[in-house]
């Protein structure tokens, strides 16, 4: 092939060529056996037919033979019945025979043994007659004559019958002829396919297993001492690389991940402080102030309404204050032992106002109450509050929030908490799903978007980790995992 063409453009011709010789080498065996096919089919329809039918009108003629022998002998009328008998199946047979002649020879051959039968018969009976008379001298005489006519038939019958044979022989020669046709095709379409093959082979070894080989033992080094097949050694190597490229890629991720929250951090924590002295203590002298002045002036109805509206919006920048110093200032754990669903009735008992205002039910599908875990009681809960308040805030006006505990296993056996927070809000869409635990990512015009970065850093801090699962329309599912204490899982 010329040199230009690509490794897969010749590989390609090659193997299509085999395919198309293969092809072509089972079309040829396919219409050589629908020629035999009908050949064959011939052969039997109309040769063996033919065949069959002249020696049965051998054999009629042959079963008539000696019949009025045993009825000059003994005088039985019984033997001329069945002599004819045999005459009849004679005549059958005879235009069985006819209907299977199929050139103007075979049909004047079977017209002439007609004819010489019935002259046959004729003087048969003739010689039969002398006989019945009496006159035993001169039916000899023409019994002796009916001899000679019968097998003067006999003769016609034999070579109607040979001469079908040699149709018989002819076509069996042509069959013969044909399948030899088929094996010289056959064997070379398999030389032709063989050749095709060997160049194939040549031309990979030499363009793809040489240079496998090369690379094999100058890449994988030691690999290649100690594994014989190229391909294997070859394939290990940049199954190695490839595993490396994705740890590589995976941990600049996770990296750069790690880094930009670091980023985040700094930034958070530059925020808080300023806050802590820039707005909180101001904001707290204004909260008193308001207060006294709530106390000892006389309001109407509008300005109470004021009053209240002010102090909400005031206690709201408190809110987002103590979220800034919260994220920037992770409390220490104060650990103990207790039940997370001892956490989740506190949490509800905390919110049940809340929810009353949300208009809000409240499921809890609890077999008995969970074991008890390694955990700070009030940061549980601080997430878990935080959990139902961003449900409440999900559904607006009214819902359903399907609180689940049980106990679960992991792959090695160990043995986890799992609480689930499942509400019918209005479900995040799947873009944002995984930019739910980013900070200060929210979607609503009030929210800092660190309620559920603290949540998640809670519960990593206890060892556990949060999935979401979220349809759009329908509503979100937060999903708690807790690691427990080896003796608290038994």
């Amino acid at each position: 092939m010329p040199g230009f063409l690509s490794l897969r453009t010749k590989t390609t011709s090659i193997v299509a060529l085999m395919v198309a010789v293969t092809m072509a080498c089972g079309g040829v065996m396919i219409w050589n056996t629908y020629r035999v096919d009908r050949l064959i089919e011939g052969m039997v329809s109309d040769s063996v037919a033919a065949y069959q039918a002249a020696e049965a009108l051998e054999t009629a003629l042959v079963n008539q033979k000696g019949f009025m022998s045993y009825y000059v002998m003994d005088r039985n009328p019984e033997w001329l019945q069945r002599l004819g008998e045999y005459r009849q199946l004679f005549r059958m047979r005879l235009e069985r025979a006819q209907g299977f002649a199929g050139t103007a020879e075979e049909r004047d051959t079977l017209a002439s043994i007609g004819d010489a039968y019935d002259l046959y018969v004729a003087a048969k009976d003739k010689a039969l007659g002398l006989y019945i008379n009496g006159d035993e001298i001169a039916g000899g005489e023409a019994h002796a004559g009916v001899r000679d006519q019968f097998f003067k038939i006999l003769d016609h019958c034999e070579a109607y019958k040979k001469a079908h044979e040699e149709e018989l022989f002819a076509a069996r020669q042509a069959v013969h002829a044909r399948a030899e046709q088929l094996r010289w095709v056959t064997v070379a379409a398999l030389v032709f396919v063989t050749g095709l093959g060997g160049v194939l082979t040549l031309m990979l070894g030499r363009q793809v297993l040489a240079p496998l080989r090369r690379l094999a033992r100058e890449e994988a080094g030691e690999l290649a001492l100690m594994e014989p097949n190229e391909v294997k050694a070859v394939t290990h190597r940049i199954e190695n690389l490839i595993r490396s490229a994705g740890e590589a890629h995976t941990e600049l991720a996770r990296s750069r991940e790690n880094l930009l929250m670091a980023e985040k951090m700094v930034l958070v924590g530059k925020l808080a402080a300023g806050m802590a002295h820039s707005i909180r203590n101001p904001m707290t002298s204004v909260k008193m102030r308001l207060f006294s002045l709530n106390r000892s002036l006389p309001l109407t109805r509008e300005q109470e309404e004021d009053f209240q509206v002010i102090t909400r919006e005031i206690g709201q920048v408190d809110t987002i204050v103590q979220n800034f110093l919260e994220f920037s200032r992770p409390p220490r754990l104060a650990m103990q032992l207790e039940s997370p669903s001892t956490v989740v009735d506190r949490v509800l008992q905390l919110l049940s106002h809340r929810l009353r205002s949300y208009e809000v039910t409240v499921e809890v599908k609890r077999e008995k109450p969970l074991p008890n875990v390694t955990c700070d009681p009030e940061q549980l809960k601080e997430a878990f509050v935080n959990f139902m308040e961003n449900a409440c805030k999900a559904m607006g006006g009214g819902g359903r929030i399907v609180i689940t505990e049980r106990v679960v296993s992991e792959t090695d056996g160990a043995g986890l908490a799992e609480i689930s927070f499942a509400d019918t809000g209005c479900g995040i869409p799947e873009e944002e799903l995984e930019q739910v635990f980013q900070p200060f990512f929210t979607t609503r015009e009030d929210g800092t978007g660190l309620g559920l970065p603290i949540s998640q850093r809670i519960i990593e801090n206890h060892g556990g980790w949060i999935d979401v699962d979220s349809v759009q329309g329908k509503g979100t599912t937060f999903v708690v995992y807790l690691p427990m204490d080896s003796e608290e899982k038994k």
